[in-house]
């Protein structure tokens, strides 16, 4: 299965002009990040409440950097959802086995105590939602050619179910968390997917029949080197903490280093390959600054889940006369931002069409935007509680960045893609995505209250000169990209 083929699907009922099978993906989508972001809303509060508030008792430090791991970890799995179905079983298969052990991750949160079910749930969530996340995005890929001037405005409707469900996810665990405690608000996250996984159970036969054939298939001779290779990562990975050489307190940052390289062992492979052309070649080098780009991009986004989720419940005036709202629900202020503006942005990309901005200028505004949203926090360090209207607009400004870059990401990456690495560049474009989030919960160790501003002038700065930078390759990143705009 391409991931973006030469002619576009469009037998059956339309979904707002776009392949009737943009629906399916649309709602499976859409109740996975009910319970993703339902679930990651509590997380850090989970982590570092007292155990006389329902939580563990961490360190606040070290769970917001835990929170920033596993984000980065969900991203990191991504690579085996997507081997998997480049190799194995295609990407509809992967898809909907994914969406069972993300269900059965939220069950182990909801039903076993402590730090057993905190183990066993995260990793259970985390291995299922980076299969599903990358094999969605491919089959959204899959409905359009490459040249459709509309394959940006349909990863924007995509996009917009993924913020649908992040909206409603944290409004009602956060409301059930505190009423009634963290286990229920997990509970409410796995009843969330399993809705999705019925759903989408029911509309399989929607998608395309090459979604269950793998783009690359793996020899019956190698499937025994394979199985040795993944047996001994597993043993490597138990070591590594069973020896403490990785511990909870260093998981981020050694995280990070493994994504580094991950990426660069994935960037040389296909590089390298026979089976990638020469125009092909340029194109992968030409995803290498977008690469760069959504990494710093995620890592300013993300802190949203770690500083901002702290500074949330400690320095936020959530008081809406004399009812106080809960601290989780400012995760849902983006997502309505999101299903205002991603309508908007989406036909503003189709009106445009071929005329729209190069996507390199829409990234370069998106870094610069989200640089400025960060520099926006510098004037509220006078302030003892932060207006909840102050951190509303400082939403917003990430939500233009966000709905600037990760959309058009994801869809840059399919129509980079060579053809028999289609998946498994989606999985790159998520690798940037999970050394951003991993970076997220490393750099919020370094915010101290009190001592902000230089906090956010380099945070925010950086990503100013990030920005400016991407914009100005401008003119090199069209020469290698060829027709691809």
């Amino acid at each position: 299965m391409s991931t973006a083929t030469s002619s576009t699907s469009n037998t059956g009922r339309s979904f707002f002009g776009h392949p009737g099978a943009l629906a399916s993906l649309f709602s499976v989508e859409m109740w996975e990040r009910f319970s993703f972001y339902g679930m990651q809303g509590l997380l850090a509060y989970y982590m570092y409440y007292s155990a006389t508030e329902g939580g563990l008792g961490m360190d606040q430090g070290l769970a917001l950097s835990l929170v920033g791991a596993y984000g980065g970890a969900v991203y990191l799995s991504t690579i085996l959802g997507a081997w998997l179905s480049d190799r194995l079983f295609g990407s509809e298969r992967v898809l909907f086995f994914s969406a069972i052990a993300i269900m059965l991750g939220h069950i182990g949160l909801a039903l076993l105590p402590g730090f057993v079910g905190l183990i066993v749930g995260l990793i259970l969530v985390a291995v299922g939602s980076g299969g599903l996340k990358a094999n969605a995005v491919a089959l959204v890929g899959s409905l359009y050619a490459k040249d459709d001037p509309r394959i940006d405005a349909g990863f924007s409707l995509f996009y917009m179910g993924v913020n649908i469900g992040g909206l409603i996810g944290p409004l009602l665990t956060g409301w059930l968390q505190v009423a009634y405690g963290f286990h229920i608000g997990f509970g409410a996250a796995a009843i969330g997917m399993a809705i999705g996984l019925g759903i989408y159970a029911a509309g399989r036969k929607k998608l395309p029949a090459g979604g269950n054939i793998p783009n690359n298939p793996l020899p019956a001779s190698e499937r025994k080197r394979y199985v040795v290779i993944f047996a001994a990562v597993l043993v490597i990975i138990i070591a590594a903490f069973a020896t403490k050489i990785v511990t909870p307190a260093n998981l981020a940052s050694t995280l990070a280093y493994v994504v580094i390289i991950a990426s660069a062992i994935y960037f040389a492979l296909i590089l390298r390959s026979k089976k990638v052309n020469a125009t092909e070649r340029k194109q992968v080098w030409a995803f290498i600054p977008f690469y760069i780009g959504s990494a710093a991009f995620w890592a300013l986004f993300q802190q949203q889940f770690t500083f901002i989720a702290a500074y949330s419940d400690q320095r936020l005036d959530r008081h809406l006369g004399s009812w106080e709202m809960p601290p989780s629900w400012v995760t849902s202020i983006n997502p309505v931002f999101i299903i205002i503006f991603a309508g908007v942005f989406a036909a503003m990309w189709s009106k445009l069409g071929k005329r729209q901005p190069h996507t390199a200028i829409k990234f370069g505004l998106a870094l610069v935007i989200v640089g400025a949203a960060f520099l926006c926090f510098i004037p509220l360090e006078s302030f003892t509680m932060t207006p909840l209207l102050a951190l509303v607009g400082i939403l917003l400004l990430c939500t233009f960045a966000e709905l600037l870059l990760s959309p058009v990401g994801q869809a840059i990456a399919t129509k980079l893609a060579p053809a028999a690495f289609g998946t498994q560049m989606i999985a790159l474009f998520f690798l940037s995505v999970s050394l951003g989030t991993t970076l997220s919960g490393v750099l919020a160790g370094y915010y101290t209250p009190g001592n902000e501003i230089p906090y956010f002038i380099a945070m925010g700065g950086t990503a100013v000169v990030l920005g400016v930078a991407m914009m100005a390759a401008t003119p090199g990143l069209k020469k290698l990209m060829g027709s691809i705009h």
